[in-house]
Parts: structure tokens; C-alpha cells; sequence
């Protein structure tokens, strides 16, 4: 019988010098942490080291860093109207004749910034206002060269594809809200058992793997900071953005109910023995999740036996073999901050950026306590400093965690998928928590007062039985 557990760089060198404007006085409090980039610094002189010129061009990994941050102070279409207005005003776009050298040497590098925007924050540019932004500041260089309208018509399509794509969402995406629930055990006539559509571990482990990816395209890399949200002292008195971490949200959703699919698994057969194969299964599956690197999936599974109506039938876990159980609990031990976890996500990660195959490329975190180690990281240090400068060294801090991850979830999953394994994950029916705790009491009687009455109230407030 288990023990309970409780589930709870983009750093590529610039080659171009800083932006011509200086500090105002102690702006840079600490030495650069990125060419140029102070360690903190006022809004505005961070917007400043955003923009290019015919000279310079922001380092990639602040470009990340200052777009995934900066929605904390300033809402992204208001950010990138401050952005175009800059360039329009420093390289005299508004002029009558332009100066066509130094556009041409500045044009590439504002449409380079606009596309490693538009690439990896999309949602920024769902307002037609965004796409106006971008448009007319474009509009001004064009006619130094055709050439960057081209660009520009390539890179609205680009945008375009790939709003569509994110705002498809994944199978099951609305139903998994709100899942159908068993509340007693159906009869055996109309329930179909996982086993029955997929008896390989190894099988299922991938099928969870194409689940776990899928569901994970969808999250922007803002919504991890959308997540924490609080107003900001120096702004508006409303909170930004809080409502919109759905995919976020719905990806943890999965992992719910993954652990009640494998409770529901577990609890639905009347025998004992049977119930030893599927906990057997499961255990398997949870070893090849390991062996991928589907740590999410993993926990989900070791979460979903260690639930109370699964842990609690002795009679079951005496069949079973648990060593490789033990193993498994062992990896995901919670016990100094998860450090075994941690160690063996670290392997992970170095598999992945040595990989050889796209198989050894797939890592996928632990995804809650990822969201744990982001959220005491934003409550730990402040957004601003006493002066009411930016915390930019928070921040990178932020944008190394969250830039790893988005690196993870653009694997493409080698696993060919079977769409009937993967309809049955998305939308098998599960039992209700009080619908685990009758199955489990009608498998193994109660054993003591506690259980007995909470049998007896289950019975009576299901059943319609005293």
C-alpha cells in the first residue's frame, strides 16, 4: 500500500552596442546584466533600450525578457504604440523627404524586432489597433525600399496562421472543464475500461505524451506572468490581465483529471484482481513517462493511486508488485523541495540539448510545481525598487525560467497518435470524489467508525439509502 503524497538562454549574444540615449541619473543601479541592460532601470529607459536604430539592435534575450515582463506595467498595444512612436520620431519618419541610407540600415532591424515579437507573444496582436501600429510605422519605410512591405505582408501572414492555430485549441478542450461524472459504479454493460483500448504501458505513456504537448502549444509564455498580476503601485489601481491564463489554467485542469481517470480506472472493477492489473498497468505506464521525460503525466499517474479511496484498499495492494512503485514515489518524493525531481529534470534537460533523436528531446515538467517556483520567485522580490525603478534582475531570473520552458513545449511529439487512446484520455467518464470513496468502500468494506460513516452518509445521500 503507497503512502499518501501530495501533489501541490534564451541568451543569445548581441553583436551591437547599447542605444545611444543615457541614463538619468542612478538609473543603473548594479552592473549590466545583458550588454547594456542596466539592472534596474526606469519604464521609460527600458522601453528606450527596446527600440533599434540604423546602429543598434537589442540583445534577444532582452527583447524576451523586457516583452514578457514589461505587461506588468504596461499593457503590450500601449507598449508597442511607445515603440513605434520612438522609431518614428528618432529616425525622422514623419519627415517629407526621408533619409534613405539610414533607413535602410535601420528597416531590417525594425523588422527583425517586430517579428521576434509578433513570433513569440502573438496574442499581443489581436487588436486590429496592434496591427495598425505596425502597419503604418512599416509604411513609413517602404518606400525606401519594396522590399519591407514584403516582409511585413509575410510576417501578417505568419501572424494570422498562427493565431488561428492557437485559438483552435486541443480535443476535449471545453469538455474537460466540466467532465461527466460517475457518482456509483454503471453497470458493466455500458463502461469501457481503459485496458480495453490500449493494454501496452508503453502505448499509453506516448498517447499521454501527445496529450501533454498538444495542451502545452497552447500556453503563451505571458500567461505565466498574467498568472500573478497584482496592480502595480505606480499605475492603474485595476489589475491587468488576470483573465487571461485559460490555457494555463486548463492545462492544469488535465492534470486533475487525469489523476481522477486513474483512481476512476483503478476503483471500477469488482475484483481485487483486477484491480491489481490495472494498478500493475499504471505503474508500468508511469515508468515509461519517466523514461520519455513526461514527468507531468508521471506525477498525475503516482498522484491519482495515492488518492485516499485508491491508497486505502489493503486487500488490492497486497497483489501487487510495488517496488517499481516505490522507485517511481521515490523520483517525485516532495521531501526537500522535490529534489529528486529536480535532479532528474536536470538530466533531462542535458538529454535534450544533446539529443540525437526527437524522442531525447522531450521534457515536460512537473507543470505545477513549475507554476509554484514562478509564483514564489514573483512574491519573493519586488517589481520595483524603493527609487521606483524596474527590478530587471528579477525579471531575467523570471525569463530563464519561463524561456526553458517554452523551449520544451515547441518539441514536435515523435509518437505517432492513436485517436481513439486519445478521445478515451479527453473523455472517458470519472468518478466524482464522493463517487471514488463509494467504489473504494464497496470493493473493501469500511474498517473503521470514520469509514463506516462515511459510507453510510455516501449511501444515503447517493443512493437514497439509510
Amino acid at each position: 500500500m503507497p503512502r499518501t503524497l501530495s501533489a501541490s538562454d534564451m541568451v543569445t549574444p548581441g553583436s551591437l552596442g547599447p542605444p545611444p540615449t543615457e541614463p538619468s541619473d542612478g538609473e543603473q543601479a548594479g552592473q549590466p546584466l545583458l550588454d547594456g541592460a542596466p539592472s534596474s532601470a526606469s519604464l521609460d529607459t527600458l522601453i528606450q533600450h527596446l527600440v533599434p536604430t540604423a546602429d543598434y539592435y537589442p540583445e534577444k534575450a532582452y527583447i524576451f525578457t523586457f516583452l514578457l515582463s514589461s505587461r506588468l506595467f504596461i499593457e503590450p498595444r500601449e507598449l508597442l504604440a511607445r515603440v513605434c512612436h520612438l522609431c518614428i520620431e528618432q529616425q525622422q519618419l514623419d519627415k517629407p523627404v526621408l533619409d534613405k541610407a539610414r533607413v535602410r540600415k535601420f528597416g531590417p532591424k525594425l523588422l527583425q524586432l517586430l517579428a521576434e515579437w509578433t513570433e513569440t507573444f502573438p496574442r499581443d496582436f489581436q487588436e486590429e489597433a496592434a496591427i495598425g501600429h505596425m502597419k503604418d510605422v512599416v509604411g513609413r519605410i517602404a518606400p525606401c525600399d519594396e522590399a519591407y512591405r514584403k516582409r511585413m505582408h509575410q510576417l501578417l501572414q505568419d501572424l494570422h496562421q498562427k493565431l488561428a492555430s492557437l485559438g483552435q485549441g486541443p480535443e476535449g478542450l471545453v469538455g474537460t472543464d466540466k467532465p461527466i461524472s460517475y457518482r456509483t459504479k454503471p453497470p458493466a454493460s455500458i463502461h469501457r475500461e481503459l485496458l480495453g483500448i490500449c493494454s501496452d504501458p508503453y502505448m499509453l505513456a506516448q498517447q499521454l505524451t501527445h496529450v501533454e504537448l498538444e495542451r502545452l502549444r497552447h500556453i503563451g509564455p505571458e500567461e505565466f506572468v498574467q498568472a500573478f498580476v497584482n496592480k502595480d503601485p505606480l499605475a492603474s489601481t485595476q489589475p491587468c490581465f488576470s483573465d487571461k491564463t485559460n490555457n494555463l489554467e486548463t492545462y492544469v485542469k488535465w492534470f486533475n483529471r487525469l489523476c481522477y481517470l486513474v483512481a476512476t480506472e483503478i476503483c471500477m472493477p469488482a475484483k481485487k484482481k483486477q484491480r491489481a492489473q490495472v494498478i500493475e498497468f499504471f505503474i508500468d505506464v508511469a515508468r515509461e513517462c519517466f523514461n520519455i521525460g513526461n514527468f507531468n503525466s508521471l506525477m498525475a499517474i503516482i498522484s491519482g493511486m495515492n488518492m485516499s479511496p485508491v491508497s486505502r484498499l489493503k486487500k488490492t495492494w497486497a497483489k501487487v508488485k510495488t517496488a517499481k512503485f516505490f522507485i517511481l514515489e521515490h523520483q517525485m518524493d516532495p521531501t526537500g523541495n522535490f529534489c529528486n525531481y529536480r535532479t532528474a529534470l536536470r538530466g533531462a534537460a542535458h538529454r535534450s540539448l544533446t539529443a540525437h533523436s526527437s524522442r531525447e528531446k522531450i521534457v515536460i515538467p512537473f507543470f505545477s510545481l513549475l507554476i509554484k517556483d514562478i509564483y514564489f520567485l514573483n512574491e519573493g522580490c519586488a517589481n520595483r525598487l524603493p527609487n521606483g525603478h524596474v527590478n530587471f534582475e528579477k525579471f531575467l531570473e523570471l525569463a530563464k525560467q519561463v524561456g526553458e520552458f517554452i523551449t520544451w513545449k515547441q518539441v514536435e511529439c515523435p509518437f505517432e497518435q492513436d485517436p481513439s487512446i486519445t478521445h478515451y484520455l479527453h473523455t472517458a467518464p470519472i468518478f466524482s470524489e464522493d463517487g471514488l470513496y463509494l467504489a473504494s468502500y464497496e470493493s473493501e468494506s469500511p474498517e473503521n467508525q470514520t469509514e463506516k460513516e462515511r459510507w453510510k452518509s455516501l449511501r444515503s445521500s447517493i443512493l437514497g439509502k439509510t
